[in-house]
């Protein structure tokens, strides 16, 4: 608690803008601490009489706020116990092919990608025979973070084979690899895949601006176009505190 306490007191001195009810400005003034720090869902914030303390009003007015944020689904509170961040998380559904970009342009979410590495080479053994290749066919390995609302939420590692889109480029890659392999008339057909929870290593870490070395949901999964061809080999890496990972399925 801490932790919480230091974050929500950072603002020692505060003007209140008179033309806007002052809970509803506390109330945003929370908000903005929130969004601001590395809280995420599930965090207790501090008690209405810290709060009243650092924002130097009543504690009615905090009461108020408090309500507000409720209402708003930025919080919730637990009986007996206190009131506690809920962050709404991307629900990601591993059985839909669908891209990522046609994903959140869906959703109505701002997003964009940052691609971190862009290289032509030979693939490892393993993803040779995943893809397969004959032993000189390069690959186009792309590295990209994408961001969901200004915030780094998923990191993608992924192996293409070069012979099939050779005019592939960073400023494509930028875009939607999907939406660039259906308008050259390919549909993708099939997705093979796996889940596993890895400890992430220093760079995972820092791109995902995390605070400790929590688990993090890794995807590995190949792609198949008409006719069987494998056209990917990917890997996932899910931001713990922006993904929840779902299923639909129906019979």
């Amino acid at each position: 608690m801490l932790y919480l306490y230091r974050v929500f007191g950072e603002r020692l001195v505060l003007m209140w803008n008179k033309s806007m009810p002052l809970y509803k400005e506390v109330a945003n003034k929370i908000k903005e601490d929130i969004n601001s720090s590395k809280l995420v869902d599930g965090d207790m914030i501090p008690s209405e009489t810290k709060l009243s303390k650092m924002y130097q009003v009543s504690r009615v007015t905090i009461r108020h706020a408090i309500k507000l944020l409720i209402d708003e689904n930025l919080l919730y509170r637990v009986h007996g116990s206190g009131t506690y961040i809920k962050k709404e998380k991307i629900e990601y559904d591993i059985l839909n092919m669908e891209s990522f970009t046609a994903e959140m342009i869906e959703k109505n979410t701002d997003f964009y990608n940052e691609i971190l590495e862009f290289s032509y080479t030979l693939p490892t053994s393993y993803v040779k025979k995943i893809l397969g290749l004959a032993d000189d066919e390069k690959i186009f390995f792309v590295k990209r973070l994408r961001y969901v609302n200004e915030e780094p939420s998923l990191l993608e590692e992924s192996h293409i084979p070069a012979k099939l889109f050779p005019e592939l480029s960073v400023d494509i890659m930028k875009q939607s690899l999907y939406e660039h392999i259906q308008n050259k008339g390919y549909q993708v057909t099939k997705r093979h895949g796996e889940l596993e929870p890895i400890m992430p290593d220093s760079d995972l870490t820092q791109l995902f601006q995390l605070d400790q070395n929590v688990p993090v949901l890794l995807m590995k999964h190949h792609s198949e176009l008409d006719e069987e061809i494998m056209f990917e080999y990917t890997k996932i890496y899910f931001h713990p505190n922006k993904y929840t990972l779902k299923l639909n399925y129906s019979k």
